[in-house]
Formats: structure tokens, C-alpha cells, sequence
């Protein structure tokens, strides 16, 4: 029944056709809700339910700036990690899984060369086959030098456990012949090592001093490190063209710890290796990157 009209009231059970709706009358306010009551919530003098003026937001963290860089630097190292997961591994494994086994003959054929020629080196006569046919010195002539330096990535250091170092060539060799190709593997492993072996001689001819760079003569009688540096090389230029700053710091840097805690000519020709890769490796990004933009260029132009 209306409250401001009472003069219209009447006892029916059904409403007439003069009786005003209950909630819709112009003159009668919504039920519920005086007309000037303000909504629960949303009037511009009444806060908001559940928080006060000044009060933060639920879940904002009032750390500042500290706790935000924290927040951005754990997300760099999520987003890093996880693509070198991908790069590194994942994507090896997709490859594997679809050209089969015959995808690591790399692999294969390197580690039995190093389980042959170690296995031959345990006698003397084959220990002095094997120093001929794959013992690279620096005082050897260049054109014998060159020669033995392909035989050489499979003469392993004798002083070292084999099979340990195995199961590091087999992982280089696996991981760049799946995400590089053969040939290319075979060229940075090959390169790695040359480059060794050739600035060896050249620090030999500057002789002792040049602060630390040159080396004195009778460090051509040492023989070099064998398969040791086109492993690292192989992982240090993987590092490069898949992006993966860890893994660089895991071979980069612990030749560079190598190189300080033992100085000798192994630790150098593994940081002359490691930088050999660097540079093959940006060559490489930066002729991708050229290729991209002249395609890049051809698509617009086509378009």
C-alpha cells in the first residue's frame, strides 16, 4: 500500500488499474532504497567496503624499488634458463628423436678413436705410434704440426682420466652435431684446436716477458691438449649461437679459473680456444642477422 497517498488506498486482492506498481511509480521511491540514501559501495563519500582510504591494495607488496628489481632480476633468470633449456637441450632431443641414431656419428666415432688410441698408448711401442701419428708440439715444423692436428682430437691426454673426459666429448660432439649439422661441428672442433696450436708458436717466437704472453723454448717440448679443446670450443660457440650466457659461464669461466689456479700451456690453449669460438660463433650471428634483414627487405619490397 502507498504511503503518500492513502486517499487511493483500497482493500482488493487485485491491483486496479489507478494502483501505481510498487517500485515504479514516479513519485514512489525504489524499495529497498530511499531516494536520498546513497548506494552501499559506490557513493563518492562512502569508501569502499573492506578498505580504507590510505589503505594499500590486497597482494601489492610495499617493498619499493628493492623488491621490484628483485622481482624483474628473477624473471630475467626464469626467461634465461628457460631458453637455454630449449636451446640447449630440448630442441638436440627433438632432433634426435627425429633423424634417429645415425644423428651422432660425430659423436660415436670420437669417443671410440679416444678409447682406441688411449687403449694403444698403455704399451710402448703403441704410446710411440700414437705420439707419432697425433702428438702435436710446438717445436715440431708447421706442415708436420698441421698434419697431425686432425689425429690429434682423438689422442687424449694420458695424465687425465679417459672416461671422464669421454663423456664430455661425447656431450660436445652429440650437442653440436644435433643443433649445428656435422660439418659445421667439424669445423669449429678443428678450428678450436688450430687455433691453439698455432698461437702457441706464436708466443714461443715472442719468447719470455711481453707481461705474461710469451712463453720460453722449452715449452715446445709439451704436447697439446687434444680433443680437450675443441670441447670447449664446441660448447663455448653453442653458447654464443644459442644464446646461453650459463652455459659460457660454466666453460668460459672455469677455463679462466683453470688458467689462474694452474698456469700452463693446457690453460692456454683452452682460453685461446674459448676465444676462437666467441668469434667464430659472433661471425656466425651476425651473418644470420644480415640474412634476416635482406629477407626482411625482399618480403616488403615483394609486398
Amino acid at each position: 500500500m502507498s504511503i503518500l497517498r492513502p486517499d487511493v488506498e483500497r482493500p482488493r486482492e487485485s491491483r486496479s488499474g489507478d494502483e501505481p506498481r510498487v517500485g515504479r511509480s514516479g513519485d514512489e521511491p525504489r524499495v529497498g532504497r530511499s531516494g536520498d540514501e546513497p548506494r552501499v559501495g559506490r557513493s563518492g563519500d562512502e569508501p569502499r567496503v573492506g578498505r580504507s582510504e590510505g589503505e594499500p591494495r590486497a597482494g601489492r607488496s610495499e617493498a619499493g624499488p628493492l623488491g621490484g628489481a628483485l622481482a624483474r632480476t628473477a624473471g630475467f633468470v626464469g626467461r634465461t634458463l628457460r631458453g637455454e633449456w630449449y636451446g640447449i637441450v630440448v630442441d638436440p632431443l627433438r632432433q634426435l628423436r627425429r633423424r634417429g641414431p645415425g644423428a651422432l656419428l660425430l659423436a660415436f666415432v670420437a669417443c671410440a678413436g679416444v678409447i682406441f688410441f688411449h687403449a694403444i698408448a698403455q704399451h710402448p711401442t703403441g704410446g710411440t705410434a700414437v705420439r707419432i701419428l697425433g702428438g702435436v708440439q710446438g717445436d715440431l715444423p708447421l706442415w708436420l704440426a698441421l698434419l697431425r692436428t686432425p689425429v690429434s682430437l682423438y689422442v687424449p691426454a694420458l695424465d687425465l682420466p679417459v672416461w671422464a673426459g669421454i663423456t664430455q666429448l661425447f656431450l660436445a660432439f652429440a650437442l653440436a652435431e644435433l643443433a649445428l649439422g656435422r660439418r659445421r661441428t667439424l669445423l669449429i672442433a678443428y678450428a678450436a684446436t688450430l687455433a691453439g696450436t698455432l698461437t702457441v708458436r706464436v708466443m714461443m717466437a715472442m719468447g719470455p716477458g711481453w707481461w705474461g704472453l710469451g712463453l720460453p723454448p722449452e715449452v715446445g717440448q709439451v704436447l697439446d691438449t687434444g680433443p680437450s679443446a675443441a670441447v670447449v670450443g664446441l660448447f663455448t660457440y653453442l653458447s654464443v649461437v644459442r644464446h646461453a650466457p650459463v652455459v659460457f659461464l660454466l666453460t668460459g669461466g672455469s677455463m679462466v679459473l683453470e688458467s689462474i689456479a694452474k698456469p700452463n700451456l693446457a690453460g692456454r690453449e683452452h682460453l685461446i680456444a674459448v676465444v676462437a669460438a666467441v668469434v667464430l660463433g659472433l661471425l656466425h650471428e651476425r651473418g644470420r642477422l644480415r640474412r634476416q634483414d635482406a629477407t626482411n627487405a625482399q618480403d616488403t619490397a615483394s609486398a
